[in-house]
């Protein structure tokens, strides 16, 4: 039968990947491997299977099998004289080398050089190179994201946006390949254009531009659905949750928490469809749930939802993150310092940091000055968030950069140094309206309002009192919105798989006066 083979080999791997949804992957790796021996002479299905048998063994975070498979196809490909899918073999062994080197900065740069140029001189089908030069770029930006440093990423983002405008444009019946082997392509274009639009969406949360996040969401999400019609990879349901993960942060940011509740939710909703899915996102939802419970003033429930999420992860960055906001919580509580103490001194700034996120490290820094002003210890307190700035401003961190302008300035306000007090606050005011940031909006407008009639600015004072007002009522009325959705109940829920189903509440049961 003509094109048997392609049937046979497809057959193959859409069970596999079946398989894998189910979480059957030791029944997946063996129908794969007998794929393998035997497609030796279908180059395309031979190098395909060979990638998808070493994402499996990524997933598991067997890295030693992965590049063994991955060395195997590179060598296949140069055999069968396939430049083209040697090349890219080379980007997935970059990215599992980036993750063995455990994000050692000083061998990653000359690696990410050494792979550019190479893309950037191969010689062949335009489709092609801009295929290997945005799988290049991702791999690039992605890591600068990692690590924190979301002004020095922008350069790479943007040759990223106009790489896909590029590839966009072009029609990949033009110049078919004449070899086989070259005709394997590491992701759809469709796919990769949601996949730019989904890094777009992490840059703009990290560096605090969140109404851009939320267009670019918006239109990630509206590709995702065309796609989801016609095509049932499991790597759409993973953009898609990661996609609603970043913008559920911006939702909270922005004082629209009932909206960030259904769409954890709906995250839940995806999850319960594919168990492979909600293991790799699991401590995500939880830490998700923590940060709504905080917004909500729920410390207990944040407690209980960041403490699962650690048992959980075993990502570095995520648990320093996670560790980051219990500590915000212990703060808020007041009597909880020795576990205080304690996880101080795991994310300590000033010695050992246990990840090399720039962000998460001014974080940390913020965190001690958080807690320093808490305690009274004011100087010790302006060290930390003036580290913070520093941090903050190197790199455009505008919600760590507005979120340490107002805490100096109520700082200040306390000393009873009001000028100063005023330069912090004015631009903390100007940054958080630009985010939009709701609760620094809040703190600053009462610090303005304090401000000016310690000064006898009556009518700067009035004005700040009013948006104060706004602010709280705008606040107050999406609190009582949020915990009155059955999904509010979510917060409880801290072992297992997600419910499927919630019980409606009567109304609000937490209080929003440690907003006001």
């Amino acid at each position: 039968i003509p094109q048997f083979e392609d049937v046979k080999f497809e057959a193959a791997s859409l069970l596999s990947e079946l398989y894998c949804q189910e979480n059957s992957v030791d029944t997946a790796k063996p129908l794969l491997r007998k794929a393998i021996q035997i497609s030796q002479q279908t180059p395309y299905w031979h190098c395909r299977l060979l990638f998808q048998l070493a994402q499996l063994h990524t997933l598991e975070k067997d890295l030693v099998s992965a590049c063994d498979l991955l060395g195997v196809g590179a060598e296949y490909a140069r055999v069968v004289g396939s430049e083209y899918t040697s090349t890219k073999v080379m980007r997935f062994y970059l990215k599992l080398q980036l993750l063995l080197m455990e994000r050692k900065l000083q061998e990653v740069h000359p690696l990410l050089t050494l792979c550019g140029q190479i893309v950037e001189n191969w010689q062949g089908n335009p489709i092609q190179k801009e295929s290997l030069r945005v799988f290049f770029l991702v791999l690039q930006v992605t890591h600068y994201l990692d690590a924190g440093q979301v002004k020095s990423v922008k350069p790479c983002l943007k040759q990223l946006q106009q790489c896909i405008q590029t590839i966009s444009t072009l029609h990949d019946d033009e110049i078919l390949p004449s070899n086989p082997a070259d005709l394997f392509h590491w992701l759809p274009k469709e796919h990769m254009c949601v996949l730019v639009y989904l890094v777009t969406v992490m840059h703009s949360m990290q560096a605090g531009y969140l109404e851009k996040a939320q267009k670019y969401t918006d239109k990630a999400l509206m590709q995702l659905e065309k796609l989801k019609m016609l095509d049932c990879s499991p790597i759409l349901s993973s953009f898609q949750v990661i996609l609603l993960e970043h913008i559920i942060m911006c939702r909270l940011v922005t004082g629209h928490k009932a909206t960030a509740l259904q769409e954890i939710s709906q995250v839940c909703q995806l999850c319960q469809q594919s168990p492979r899915l909600f293991s790799n996102h699991a401590a995500q939802l939880h830490t998700l749930l923590g940060l709504y419970c905080i917004s909500v003033n729920c410390m207990d429930n944040a407690e209980a939802q960041f403490t699962t999420a650690l048992r959980l992860t075993t990502h570095q960055e995520l648990w320093a993150f996670i560790v980051t906001n219990l500590a915000s919580v212990y703060i808020r509580e007041g009597n909880r310092h020795q576990e205080l103490y304690s996880l101080l001194e795991r994310i300590n700034p000033d010695h050992n940091f246990p990840v090399s996120s720039h962000c998460l490290r001014a974080a940390a820094f913020y965190i001690r000055g958080l807690f320093s002003f808490f305690q009274g210890r004011y100087n010790e307190a302006k060290r930390f968030l003036r580290e913070t700035l520093k941090m903050s401003n190197a790199e455009d961190l505008n919600r760590l950069t507005a979120c340490s302008l107002v805490l100096l300035g109520h700082i200040f306000y306390v000393l009873g140094n009001h000028r100063e007090s005023n330069n912090m606050v004015v631009p903390a005011m100007q940054l958080a309206s630009k985010i939009p940031d709701m609760s620094v909006q809040l703190w600053s407008s009462a610090l303005l309002r304090d401000l000016n009639k310690a000064c006898g600015n009556a009518m700067d004072a009035h004005e700040a009192a009013q948006m104060h007002q706004n602010f709280s009522q705008q606040l107050l009325q999406d609190h009582i919105e949020a915990c009155s959705l059955p999904e509010h109940n979510l917060i409880t829920w801290t072992d297992g798989p997600p419910p499927v189903q919630f019980q409606a509440q009567n109304g609000p049961t937490t209080s929003l006066a440690s907003l006001l």
